[in-house]
This record gives C-alpha cells, sequence and structure tokens, in this order.
C-alpha cells in the first residue's frame, strides 16, 4: 500500500455485529452472576429443608386485617378504639420468590360497604433463605367504634358505641436477618416456597423504618366524656417516625410428616420522634431528652402449615405492636393479618423434571 492510498475503513456490519455480540455476551454475564447470587442466598441443609421443585404457583386466600389504638394519659385516664375487623377474598399467582394478585373486600361485593370510607392496604412480603424484607402500607377506613375506656365518670355506657373521629395511616419497612438459614426455613412457614423437614429454631436480628400519622378528633366524643377528658387527650394529630433494631428468635416444629408450625418473637428497641399537633414535640441534646424517645416495639409471626410440596393449605398470623410514650401521653398502637390459604404448585423445574426412559415413558411421581 503506498503512502497516499487511504487506511481501510472499518464494516459498518462488522461494528454492529461486534455491539451485538458484546451486548448479549453482558445480558448473559449479568443473568449468571444474578443467578449465582440467588443461589447463595438460598443454600440449604437438604437434611432439614427440601427446595421448592416448582416454578409457578396458585392460591386462594381469605384475609382478615385487625387493628387497635390505646390513648393514655398520665392521670390513668385512657381510650382505646379498634374497628370492625375487615375480610378480603384474593386470587394469587405466583413465580419463585413472588407472588401477584387480587383481593376483594367482601362487604364490598356483597354491597355493604359503600357508605364507609375504604381501608386501604398494600403489603409486599420477600422470605428467602438468608433474609427478609416487609414493605406496607396501611390507611384506616371510617368505621372506628371507642371499645373501652378508664377514669371516666359517666351516667351510661358508650362502650362499642361508633366513632367518626379516628383515623390513621402506616407505612414502614421491616428487615430482618437469619442466622441458621441452611437449617431454619421461612419461607416453609410464610411462603410455601420450601419445606422444612425436621424441627430447628434460629436467632433473627432486623431493622425496622415506620411512619405512623394519627388524627383524632375529641369533639366526636359524647359530650360529657368531653367535660372530663383529660388536656393532654384533646389533640388533633400526631406523627411519629419509629427507627428500631430487634433481636429474637424463631423455631419451626415439623410435628408431622409434610406438617409445620412457626412461632418467633423479634422484641425491638425503638427511637420515636414525633409531632403533636403538627408541632416537634420538645427535644434537645442532652442524654436525658434522648432516652426519653427510647421506647419498645414487639413483631410477633405464627404460622401453621401443611405442605406436600405439590399441594399446600395452612395460615399464619403477623403482628405488630408499637410504643409511645411521653410524661403526659402514651400511645400503644398495634396492626396484624390473619391469612388462611389453599393451593399448589406447577411446572416443575429444569433440574428436577423426571426424564423420559428410552422406551418413551415417563415414570410416576
Amino acid at each position: 500500500m503506498s503512502i497516499n492510498e487511504p487506511a481501510p475503513v472499518a464494516s459498518p456490519r462488522l461494528s454492529l455485529s461486534s455491539l451485538t455480540d458484546g451486548i448479549v455476551r453482558s445480558i448473559k454475564f449479568t443473568g449468571e452472576e444474578i443467578k449465582k447470587a440467588g443461589a447463595k442466598l438460598n443454600t440449604i441443609d437438604t437434611t432439614y429443608i427440601s427446595p421448592n421443585k416448582y416454578n409457578l404457583a396458585f392460591m386462594l386466600e381469605q384475609s382478615s386485617w385487625y387493628e387497635h389504638y390505646r390513648l393514655g394519659s398520665n392521670d390513668g385516664q385512657s381510650l382505646n378504639f379498634a374497628p370492625n375487623i375487615n375480610t378480603k377474598l384474593g386470587v394469587y399467582f405466583g413465580w419463585r420468590w413472588i407472588f401477584l394478585g387480587l383481593s376483594f373486600d367482601i362487604k364490598d361485593l356483597i354491597g355493604k360497604g359503600k357508605e364507609k370510607a375504604p381501608r386501604k392496604e398494600i403489603v409486599f412480603n420477600l422470605y428467602s433463605a438468608k433474609f427478609g424484607v416487609d414493605l406496607y402500607y396501611r390507611k384506616t377506613g371510617s368505621d372506628f367504634k371507642l371499645s373501652s375506656y378508664e377514669k371516666f365518670n359517666l351516667s351510661q355506657s358508650y362502650t362499642n358505641t361508633q366513632f367518626n373521629g379516628f383515623q390513621s395511616n402506616i407505612k414502614g419497612l421491616n428487615a430482618y436477618w437469619i442466622f441458621n438459614h441452611k437449617r431454619f426455613s421461612y419461607p416453609a412457614a410464610y411462603s410455601q416456597s420450601t419445606n422444612q423437614r425436621k424441627s430447628c429454631g434460629s436467632l433473627l436480628a432486623g431493622f425496622s423504618y415506620s411512619q405512623h400519622n394519627i388524627s383524632f378528633d375529641h369533639t366526636q366524643l359524647p359530650e360529657e366524656m368531653q367535660q372530663q377528658l383529660s388536656p393532654s387527650l384533646k389533640f388533633h394529630s400526631l406523627r411519629y417516625t419509629d427507627y428500631n433494631l430487634s433481636v429474637g428468635y424463631g423455631y419451626n416444629w415439623v410435628f408431622a410428616r409434610n406438617c409445620l408450625l412457626n412461632i418467633s418473637l423479634l422484641p425491638a428497641i425503638a427511637y420515636k420522634k414525633a409531632r403533636i399537633n403538627d408541632q416537634p414535640t420538645q427535644s434537645g441534646t442532652d442524654w436525658a431528652q434522648w432516652i426519653r424517645d427510647i421506647n419498645f416495639d414487639l413483631i410477633t409471626r405464627a404460622g401453621i402449615t401443611w405442605n406436600n410440596s405439590k399441594y399446600y393449605v395452612g395460615a399464619s398470623l403477623v403482628l405488630h405492636t408499637y410504643d409511645y410514650r411521653k410524661p403526659t401521653f402514651s400511645m400503644t398502637n398495634s396492626f396484624g393479618s390473619l391469612r388462611i390459604y389453599m393451593g399448589f404448585n406447577f411446572w416443575k423445574k429444569k433440574e428436577y423434571r423426571e426424564k423420559r426412559n428410552k422406551k418413551g415413558s415417563c415414570p410416576s411421581e
């Protein structure tokens, strides 16, 4: 080639092909790394736990939502509010860790809940072998009742009377680590994606963050109750943020073939910052003020299930309890859900499919 001849130009087709191959290789590499990370997060001891052999699942569920709020003053006066238990029916399809579906309020289906302000609930749960995550948002409706009260001198009983002056919404995140994850399975009790074969327990540790917004209109109380109400209970809004660290224990008891009972308790030490009537509560930089913002919470889980890896049926309870205390005012709020479900798994994973024999027949399972 002479000095004056131009250098050859790379073929556009060749460059595009190289770019496409590079993208494909990157996607494959990323997929392989995700698969490896997933395998590490779900490493188990198969003597204690049987892995999920299926890709997909179908489930029918009935769920009930429970709430309770207790407002208290420094003189011992208290008010307790609770709505009617909310019951829903749901249909879900699952792919490995993820369940998607629809749920319907039974009262709405039969036309008795249209006049009430609707409750809203969004929940996402992830249970892997090593860790779990709960994301939730709950907004109450308008069907609270005054369930009980103390330190009032009244001419008649107002227990279980309708009260439309209370509403709340809560949003938060729970994350927890399972130390004995190779032998203890949370998914076996709460997502039916594995089977616990031998009884085992584990130490649990977690972190939680939540925001609570409470609105309270004391003028909706009976008139004679308003007249006796403690000044510290005459607020209209309470907003507080809760950060907590928890350490607890969970145990899976295999009490019969394919039958499992789980109970776990996670007591938590919590730091709360609040605004009452949109004003910050008294605070400071000294240790005495900081310690006053520390309270205690509790997360309780219980589940019972029968699962033969193909079909399953069971029930689970998850209960959150938050405690907020100041010298003149206290509030304890609890909410939980009870689920009763049944379903089946299908479409076996490739590694668990039985190979056909040479004659073309397939051995029975």
